[in-house]
């Protein structure tokens, strides 16, 4: 495989150029049908020309930007991932087994833990010793639900460990004082024979953990203290000056950046902490494709209006990252502190079916698929600062990979996107430049083509496509040679989804791109998500 250097030399080819490649894409007809083994809709494709430059690797994909996010909330993390040892439900050391294998299917590289907004309220000490003497306390974020701190400390580590994940804790700077968080990272860390470390011993762990990574606050500007931007830098270089791991482990502290969906100024918030980041080492920042000042959608049997407005809220993930990576640009030129997204993913209305205390619990359609491709592809073309990203949540809870009921599970078609995607974690990311007809839905407009491409570890190339045109296939000619095969995920309808009676109504296929006129081109159907490896 290699990229053909003319007519499009790089992706700055001109634009009549890029007319008359178009024009030649035309004459492609009905040959590319049989391209993939995806049925293909009745109407005629829309011609798409994509120039991938080769020539100008960016900065590496790093395996975090696929990490996950478990909070103790709703079913997210009992049911979800702990049942106890007792449970009739398969599990290893009360780990859901096939929620385990699932996640190591995937690659799970880091999960974030305890929150969100329940670190601020957690105390750590609750969650440690005989689970039988563990307290029950209120989730204050939550009216009259109850946690059991039957998953505490060991349990969220020793599930680390069983995942072959990096653990990325979460401090409560809103509720409690350095010193505590201190002595938490101690408990966990230390190699000596303090009394804390003699503690975890006597607990049952006996080798100190590796802590990777660890937060101060969670939405310091929200649930987490509702602070004014300079207080809470203020607070964060505070935190920062006595939160400390051993030096050969390394840990990355984290500061709790801004929301747009804040209800404050994001770009004064992260203006404010790069200002004065204290000792931490990266700055979080966090984007929902949720409506601001109107109603959120249904998870599902929603409109095309709804498809197109929830898609569109994805796509602003890039220019507000674009506007914050400018604020860190101005204070950090060489770009030494990465940026971390440690909370993205689609939030709907509560789920019609959700039970008593079921908090942000939401189905997941092949309108999320969707959200995750166009979102990991935003944040490949921005690997210079994004270094890691955890998606809200792992199990049960808003854009969740998996959902349970009791012995139940089934995988979401975010799982699979997920899926289809790992050749991108430690890969190398290329320009793709797309030129092509928009997609069009009343006031709102977008590309109707999305594309990454990044050169694998494995030393091959691999290229994702996302069509966000609900009804009109696209037909994309490359600049590229060679052969193409893989896999695509759509479904017959913009809301359907992957239920315990069909768990497999959106799964991927087989899929191939075709050599035309010298150049790959892949038959696109509507509604999809594409991932190939070009040889």
């Amino acid at each position: 495989m290699k990229a053909q250097s003319s007519p499009f030399p790089s992706a700055c080819a001109t634009r009549s150029r890029v007319g008359r490649w178009l024009h030649r894409a035309a004459a492609v007809g009905s040959m590319l049908l049989a391209a993939s083994s995806v049925p293909v809709q009745a109407q005629e494709p829309k011609n798409v020309a994509a120039v991938i430059n080769l020539d100008t690797p960016g900065a590496r994909i790093e395996p975090q930007i696929y990490g996950q996010f478990a909070e103790h909330l709703g079913r997210g993390i009992y049911e979800g991932i702990w049942v106890g040892p007792d449970s009739r439900i398969p599990n290893i050391k009360g780990f859901r087994k096939d929620v385990l294998d699932a996640l190591k299917r995937i690659h799970v590289p880091v999960v974030r833990w305890p929150g969100g907004c329940f670190s601020e309220v957690y105390d750590w000490r609750d969650g440690i010793g005989p689970r039988s003497q563990r307290p029950v306390r209120t989730r204050m974020n939550w009216d009259d639900v109850t946690d059991t701190n039957q998953f505490g400390t060991h349990e969220f580590l020793d599930f680390m460990e069983l995942l072959g994940a990096e653990a990325y804790v979460s401090g409560n700077v809103g509720s409690m004082s350095p010193r505590d968080m201190q002595l938490w990272l101690e408990y966990m860390t230390a190699d000596n024979d303090s009394t804390l470390a003699k503690q975890r011993r006597s607990n049952g762990r006996a080798k100190p953990w590796t802590i990777k990574y660890f937060g101060i606050g969670n939405e310091t500007w929200g649930c987490g203290g509702n602070m004014r931007p300079e207080f809470a830098a203020d607070v964060n270089a505070r935190y920062s000056a006595f939160v400390k791991a051993p030096k050969s482990m390394a840990m990355i502290r984290v500061a709790s950046g801004a929301s747009v969906q804040g209800g404050g100024d994001y770009e004064a918030f992260t203006e404010a902490m790069m200002k004065n980041p204290g000792e931490t080492e990266a700055l979080s920042f966090h984007y929902y494709a949720m409506p601001m000042g109107r109603p959120k959608s249904e998870a599902t049997g929603f409109s095309e209006s709804d498809w197109s407005d929830v898609l569109d809220l994805a796509r602003q993930m890039e220019p507000m990252l674009s506007r914050v990576e400018a604020i860190m640009d101005k204070h950090d030129p060489q770009r030494k502190m990465p940026l971390f997204v440690d909370e993205w993913g689609t939030w709907y209305k509560l789920d019609r079916n959700a039970l008593a205390g079921e908090h942000h619990f939401q189905q997941n359609s092949l309108r999320d698929a969707m959200v995750a491709a166009l979102t990991l592809n935003i944040f490949h073309r921005h690997t210079d600062r994004v270094k890691m990203a955890n998606i809200a949540q792992m199990v049960n809870v808003l854009q969740a990979m998996i959902l349970t009921d009791k012995e139940r599970m089934i995988l979401t078609p975010t799982y699979h996107v997920f899926d289809m995607y790992q050749p991108f974690m430690g890969a190398t990311p290329f320009p793709a430049a797309v030129a092509g007809p928009d997609y069009v839905n009343g006031a709102r407009k977008m590309p109707m083509v999305d594309m990454s491409a990044a050169r694998a570890r494995d030393g091959k190339l691999y290229v994702a496509i996302v069509n966000t045109d609900p009804r009109q296939p696209a037909r994309v000619e490359t600049n590229l040679t060679g052969t193409a095969t893989g896999r695509v995920l759509t479904a017959p309808a913009i809301d359907t989804i992957n239920s315990f009676e069909q768990p497999n109504a959106v799964r991927p296929q087989p899929f191939a791109g075709r050599l035309e006129n010298g150049r790959l081109t892949f038959l696109v159907p509507a509604k999809s998500v594409v991932v190939v490896n070009v040889e």
